[in-house]
């Protein structure tokens, strides 16, 4: 998330990892995604073929602050690429921004329509849910911490919402769109994180691998935030039919395609993703030093707005849509009474939001603040009219 976000907190594309697993490898495999996983040619053997030389040169030779200020101009998918930059990168640019040919526009037009319905819920779920889940992921916590977006986080939190936004929009995919053109900066991004982090000797102290930001830790984050998602919408038994629900896993993998995962590796349907989850997402969770800080920092973040709810309501309600195992590793004080209020309060909220039930809870009001206050860390970008530039790294963080 260097330059991500994880704006969430977020992050979509930072090191997440596979800590407590005896053999990585033998887990991949069991999920079926990744044939000859077992023998080191699974998703967590794969990096970046195409964009990690290729950033290696334009960090060693000095090329990233020029790359960094030509790109400023480019945000739509249908910007011409800017003049400025080195050949050997313009042209890689040029093989790679564009969709891939498996992409489906009726699908991903539906995954639109989705996203703009449920907006306020997906928000909400990426922020305090995916966000926070984000901290107790070792590897992404402490790539994300020793990287040199680690440093400021509220600077990395609104470049990881620009992936978030940008992933929602209407247009996401369309010309007018911007995501196309953030997804490629972001794998430039990851390529140079793979390149910096390992030179960092406050990451080497902490980190189980040599190389962050695998195929494998990319699609761990997706799992940490698509089928997180998926999996609450269904719990909460937030209308959700079939259709929508393909549609929105459909754009995660065109998402997760274009930072660079191969084809052949991204769940192809729900059951798959499941079973891929809980195989390399689910065990792995557990607390460090770093995540510990970076959850305080995000939980503050969010405490710069107003969300019409006092600090021990939101540890409530981390807790509410995480677990409360995860609430205390992260140390997030209690509030008794404001667990009671969210654990009978929110679905009823939901029920009455849905038009599923005639009875507006008394506590409706102060819920609809609260993820609307929530969903405005994302729709901010949209009523400024102004995109958080996405920069390319060129150190870690000093201490």
């Amino acid at each position: 998330m260097d330059n991500l976000s994880r704006r969430k907190a977020l992050s979509l594309g930072v090191a997440l990892g596979l800590v407590g697993l005896a053999n990585p490898a033998q887990a991949w495999a069991s999920t079926g995604s990744a044939k000859g996983a077992a023998a080191g040619t699974g998703p967590e053997w794969i990096w970046d073929d195409a964009a990690d030389p290729l950033m290696v040169s334009m960090l060693q030779n000095g090329h990233v602050p020029a790359i960094n200020t030509a790109w400023e101009s480019w945000v739509d998918n249908n910007d011409p690429l800017p003049g400025g930059l080195p050949a050997d990168f313009a042209a890689y640019l040029g093989r790679v921004n564009r969709m891939p040919s498996w992409a489906d526009p009726a699908k991903l037009a539906r995954a639109a329509d989705f996203n703009r319905r449920r907006d306020t819920y997906l928000f909400m779920l990426y922020g305090l849910g995916s966000g926070i889940m984000s901290t107790v992921i070792p590897r992404e916590a402490k790539s994300v911490y020793w990287s040199a977006g680690g440093a400021d986080m509220q600077d990395r939190a609104a470049k990881t919402f620009t992936f978030g936004y940008d992933l929602a929009e209407l247009n996401a995919f369309k010309p007018d769109g911007q995501f196309v053109v953030t997804a490629n900066k972001t794998r430039v991004v990851h390529a140079a994180v793979r390149h910096l982090l390992p030179q960092s000797p406050h990451w080497r102290a902490v980190a189980d691998e040599t190389i962050p930001i695998s195929a494998a830790d990319i699609l761990v984050t997706f799992h940490s935030l698509g089928t997180y998602v998926h999996r609450k919408l269904l719990d909460w038994k937030i209308p959700y039919p079939p259709a929508d629900q393909e549609a929105f896993l459909h754009h995660w993998q065109v998402a997760v395609h274009l930072l660079g995962v191969p084809y052949e590796h991204i769940p192809k349907t729900w059951a798959e993703a499941e079973r891929q989850a809980a195989r390399v997402l689910d065990p792995i969770l557990t607390p460090s030093t770093e995540g510990i800080e970076l959850a305080e920092d995000l939980l503050g973040l969010t405490a710069q707005i107003d969300l019409g709810v006092t600090r021990g309501f939101l540890n409530e309600f981390v807790r509410y849509v995480l677990s409360n195992e995860v609430g205390d590793w992260l140390g997030l004080k209690r509030d008794y009474a404001a667990a009671a209020l969210v654990r009978t309060a929110w679905p009823a909220f939901i029920l009455f939001r849905e038009g599923l039930s005639p009875v507006m809870p008394g506590t409706f009001y102060m819920f609809d603040q609260f993820v609307r206050a929530l969903a405005m860390l994302f729709l901010n970008k949209g009523s400024s009219g102004k995109t958080t530039p996405i920069t390319i790294p060129t150190g870690n963080r000093a201490a």
